[in-house]
């Protein structure tokens, strides 16, 4: 099988950690080799947060390239948008609709990019877009964004739902399993 990559992108807190490791548990259940690599900017004061998630049957290096990712996961629209350079042609970019502001906007010296989903389907990015955080929130918690993104990621493999949410159950602290098994249940209840 060619090595399959995703970049999964946000902003520090999201929730994207977690997200790479139930991915990186579902594909090695399935005999994938996966690689799994983490890129914290300053991800404790709000900064980017990279992940890459390599698998295929022999993965030699955890790092994406350029024009290498087959889907960017996404839990900020700005974000999406900054990395879209890493997508392959014909590559997906899924990303929560959220805009959180990053520090040069909330010091006043510049301004939020306006109409990024437009501007991205314009160029020719397949883009899917929807607000996570509403359903995170329907499912009772806003940091439940990175579950229900996940439940949006899923419609695009062919792993069962049983296999979603055996990761889910490895994945996640017992407290929070209904909460997060519910948000990615409502991940998957939109389509694109």
């Amino acid at each position: 099988m060619e090595t399959k990559n995703i970049m999964i992108v946000g902003v520090g807190g999201q929730g994207t950690l977690l997200a790479s490791k139930l991915l990186g548990r579902l594909l090695l259940s399935r005999g994938y080799d996966v690689k799994v690599s983490e890129v914290h900017g300053m991800s404790q004061r709000g900064g980017s947060v990279v992940t890459y998630v390599r698998w295929g049957d022999r993965v030699c290096s955890p790092i994406i390239d350029k024009g290498q990712a087959d889907c960017i996961l996404s839990f900020e629209l700005l974000e999406g948008a900054r990395y879209t350079e890493y997508l392959k042609p014909g590559g997906r970019l899924i990303v929560n609709s959220q805009q959180i502001n990053p520090m040069p906007v909330i010091a006043g010296m510049a301004v939020y990019p306006e109409n990024l989903k437009e501007k991205l389907g314009a160029i020719g990015i397949d883009v899917d877009a929807f607000d996570a955080l509403a359903l995170a929130e329907e499912a009772g918690n806003s940091k439940a964004v990175n579950l229900v993104l996940m439940g949006r990621l899923s419609q695009y493999f062919d792993f069962t739902k049983e296999e979603w949410m055996e990761a889910i159950e490895h994945s996640v602290p017992p407290k929070f399993l209904e909460l997060n098994k519910k948000a990615f249940e409502l991940g998957t209840a939109r389509t694109a």
